[in-house]
């Protein structure tokens, strides 16, 4: 016979082994685009996080993680490159690309042409290029940070032809004129909502009378 703490130890390989069985393989082939923090109560971490969501109208603060992320990853390339020489071919051309996609967001001027001031990227530079915040910037009868995400997503918002209703989404510099009402909503010269047409059917019904 088993002891009691030998019996425990094969029941649980055995649900272990189960559970793997039923699981089956993991056929994901997409990487995570959110960092857990490694510190899940760090003071000065949240502090600064709540502070970002409240001052960009943000959802929740893995919008915050998502953006951090992506920008660690930029600085990871630039730290590699910057380690190559000068003369490197490597570095030259996919120095020359990482620095136009920084250009292209606005993230860096035209003047901030090295490697080194992407290593001083933040997070509310990110934040500033968001369609959301771009949107309440360029006087889109946003009264608020917050109304400028929800015109956004009840899709009265477009950039050039193409209807967005994603308040992460990140405007070009070259797009950004193009920003502009939705053709199909009634803040751009489109149909009347729901409830003005409700409304207007009313008041002709009282004129009538």
């Amino acid at each position: 016979k088993y002891s009691y703490q030998k019996r425990v130890y094969i029941y649980t390989s055995l649900c272990i082994q189960v559970h793997k069985f039923n699981m089956g393989k993991n056929y994901r082939n997409r990487s995570s685009v959110v960092e857990v923090p490694k510190r899940a109560f760090e003071k000065d971490r949240l502090d600064a996080e709540m502070k970002i969501l409240g001052k960009y109208g943000l959802k929740n603060k893995r919008e915050v993680r998502r953006v951090n992320l992506v920008l660690s990853k930029l600085r990871k390339a630039a730290r590699e490159l910057l380690t190559l020489a000068e003369d490197d071919p490597k570095r030259i051309f996919e120095g020359a690309a990482l620095m136009r996609r920084c250009f292209r967001l606005g993230l860096l001027s035209e003047s901030e042409n090295k490697l080194d001031y992407i290593l001083g990227l933040t997070i509310p530079k990110f934040m500033e290029r968001r369609l959301q915040t771009v949107v309440l910037r360029n006087n889109f009868s946003a009264r608020s940070i917050h109304h400028a995400r929800i015109l956004i997503r009840q899709k009265h918002i477009r950039v050039g032809k193409q209807l967005v209703n994603v308040p992460s989404f990140m405007v070009r510099v070259d797009r950004e004129k193009q920003i502009d009402f939705a053709t199909t909503s009634p803040l751009g010269g489109g149909r009347p909502g729901r409830t003005a047409r409700k409304n207007a059917k009313r008041n002709k019904g009282g004129d009538d009378e």
